[in-house]
């Protein structure tokens, strides 16, 4: 069975804290607060929206592909504007947003050239395009070694359900085909200074289990495997052995 939606509340949550200290860092110097009309696209159930509506007090929109996903925006990010739509050819006028962004979005659109295209379409002239977040697995660090094939595995599931695993290293160049200028482009920093929580460890090998699924020689034939990666894992973050990192990219050009 997949995911829940509360369980992808869960996770959308868990990844937004993961790139915060940076959001606020690239907000604040895209000028968040004296902006008046912000659109996320691929805004999911709002966890990046709750949080950009505790700093902006102008008008925020988010849109969505999923219907369900956007009822729990609504609850999460009261008095913001959401539509459905697909981020390929978004229903909105061109120039209508001083900032336009999105939040690991890229990596499962089909068409990340044309979603980057029509994201600069509705930015206003002197406004920006961001890309908070974008994983590029090509350059995963798993230790110890033997956790390295959970990650290819999970590049591999990703793959065959259309994401783009190495989306990351392409974000200024995309920005740049969009006629953006004043790109900047740059990693997310990997530290850990304490292991996940139980909660949290659970949650992620929830969605690796879920990916697992769609991979059913592995998922059926390797169940034995898959749990003893998985106490590795645990015993691994304990020890303080464990290093999982995904080099993440984050990249934001200016429309002329």
């Amino acid at each position: 069975m997949s995911l829940t939606i509360y369980q992808w509340h869960a996770r959308f949550e868990q990844q937004a804290g993961w790139t915060s200290a940076l959001r606020q860092h690239l907000f604040e110097r895209l000028g968040l607060k004296a902006a008046q009309r912000v659109m996320e696209v691929g805004c999911g159930t709002g966890a990046v929206l709750a949080e950009i509506r505790k700093s902006f007090n102008g008008r925020l929109y988010g849109l969505d592909i999923n219907p369900g996903y956007l009822g729990q925006a609504g609850m999460h990010s009261p008095l913001t504007h959401l539509v459905v739509g697909d981020a390929h050819c978004l229903p909105c006028a061109g120039g209508s947003f001083d900032l336009v962004c999105c939040h690991f979005l890229l990596l499962w659109v089909e068409d990340p050239s044309l979603a980057v295209a029509e994201m600069a379409r509705l930015a206003r002239s002197g406004g920006a395009v961001l890309l908070m977040a974008e994983p590029d697995y090509g350059g995963r660090i798993d230790y110890p070694q033997e956790l390295g094939l959970i990650g290819r595995w999970q590049e591999q599931s990703l793959r065959l359900q259309g994401a783009n695993p190495l989306i990351g290293r392409r974000l200024a160049s995309l920005l740049l085909q969009a006629g953006l200028e004043k790109i900047e482009t740059g990693v997310l920093g990997g530290s850990w200074t304490v292991p996940p929580s139980r909660q949290e460890w659970e949650l992620e090998w929830q969605v690796l289990h879920d990916d697992l699924k769609r991979l059913p020689q592995i998922w059926e034939t390797a169940q034995g495997e898959i749990a003893a990666l998985q106490v590795l894992d645990w015993e691994a973050w304990q020890r303080r052995e464990r290093i999982l990192f995904v080099p993440t990219f984050y990249a934001w050009g200016r429309k002329a």
